[in-house]
Formats: C-alpha cells, structure tokens, sequence
C-alpha cells in the first residue's frame, strides 16, 4: 500500500509538472523530468529480440526475457537471453537507485563460466553489452539532474511535433560530451537521441521506430541504436509487453541470476 501511495504521488507530481507543459513554461530540465517520469506501471514483462547488424550487414539474432519492478523511486530489473544456444542463459542484473549520491549496482552472469561478474567502475561501465551498441551505462537510468538541459529548438518527427533539447552532463565521467533528444510532445516519449564523443562528433543516433499505447501505457516497440563511427547498429524489437503483472521481490537476486529464471 506504501508503495502505491508512493507511485500515484509521483504521478501527481508528474501530471503539475505536465501542466506547467502544457501552459508554456517549459524548461529544459521539466520536459526531461517529464520523459523521465513517464507513468509504466509497476511491474514490467517483456520478450524482446536484439538484432545485431555489422559493416557488411551479417546479422545476428538473440531472444531475451525481462522482468522490472519499482520499489518505490528505485528500480530493479532482470534479464534472461533464451537463445542461440551460445548465449542461453546469460542473465544481466541492475539495481537502478534514484539517489544520485549512490552507484546503481549491476552484475552479469555467464554460464560458459558459471561466474557472475559484477560491472562497476567508470571503464567497465563504458563497455558494450554483450556485442551490442548499448553501453552497460546505457542499460539503466541517467539522473536528469546530472546534466543542463537546454531547449534547442522545436521539430518535427513521422509528423508529431518535438522539442529538440541538449542535455550537457555537469561532471562527465563517462564516454558522451552531450546528448541531443527529440521528445514528442503529445507523450514525451524520446524518439531520437544523438550521443556524441568526447571530440564533438556524434558517436551514435538511437531511433524509436515504432510506439504503441499497451495498458494504457506509451511504450516503445522497435528501436535501433546505430553506431556511426563503428558501421555497427543493434536493433531491438518487443514482441510482447505486459505491465502490472505480481513479480515477487526476490526475483531481483544474484541467485536468481546465476539460476537463469525467476520464482
């Protein structure tokens, strides 16, 4: 009941800031709290399938299982690849903590090795997962208030109006100068991202190809993450998406991880 209690604060919280939207008096940081703070239930379930598409366009396809939670501002989620054969059973833990003062937690297990590998440290965070173009750093939250968000200009994306928005970390510790994302304004989903090097070039575009509206929820479908200065993009597609379904708390586990499922 806490914890629900918690959730629809937050929603309130989110439908003034929506408001002050709406009326014109947006900044920057409110349409990236507003993204951020996107309702998506509780709980979250998906299979998803990653595409990974080299230089010469050889492809190679891997199917995932994902569970995630709130625990109040926090999040936790957990991932299973189901196949090839050479990855089954690989899992990637993450403890997602809103207080920026504290280090999300992440571990990946890889059953070749029966070892669990805890991803910690500004180098290992940089690293891409599992072949992909998603950092590990990628893989979680960003702290909104790390960064200074400027409003670029306004454009239009498959016909729906966006802001165009900076987003300049404050204290760069890890591998992007800046960020430029085009959110929509009709559901603040981000729908293009561009990240760029410590030079000033764009390193990579991610692009959200498909949204639907699932439980009532804006959710993306289809997105590709296309690294320019590697020839190389990671398509992910969602085959399925179901929020709000009971997942126990003690699912979020090493020992679940190094099991390959959840109770």
């Amino acid at each position: 009941m806490k914890q629900l209690k918690t959730k629809t604060l937050l929603l309130a919280l989110a439908a003034i800031m929506l408001t002050n939207v709406a009326e014109g008096q947006e900044t920057g940081r409110d349409i990236m709290l507003a993204a951020n703070d996107r309702p998506d239930g509780e709980t979250r379930k998906s299979v998803m399938k990653m595409e990974l598409v080299n230089k010469r366009g050889s492809t190679r396809v891997r199917t995932m299982l994902s569970y995630s939670k709130d625990f109040g501002k926090d999040k936790k989620t957990i991932m299973f690849f189901q196949q090839p054969a050479d990855v089954k059973g690989t899992g990637f833990l993450t403890w997602d903590y809103n207080d920026e003062s504290k280090a999300d937690d992440r571990w990946l297990y890889l059953p070749a090795m029966k070892k669990t590998r805890r991803i910690s440290g500004t180098s290992a965070r940089k690293e891409y997962f599992m072949g992909s173009d998603f950092t590990y750093d990628d893989m979680g939250n960003r702290d909104v208030d790390a960064y200074v968000h400027k409003i670029l200009k306004e454009e239009t994306i498959a016909g729906q109006p966006c802001w165009v928005i900076e987003s300049t970390p404050k204290e760069n510790e890890g591998m992007y100068s800046k960020q430029i994302s085009w959110v929509r304004k009709d559901n603040y989903l981000a729908v293009k991202v561009e990240f760029y090097d410590m030079q000033g070039s764009v390193l990579k575009v991610l692009e959200v190809n498909q949204i639907k509206q699932i439980d009532g929820f804006w959710t993306a479908t289809e997105m590709i993450m296309t690294n320019q200065q590697r020839n190389h993009k990671t398509v992910i597609r969602f085959e399925s998406i179901a929020f709000n379904n009971p997942v126990d708390d003690q699912a979020f586990t090493v020992n679940s991880l190094e099991k390959g499922y959840i109770q």
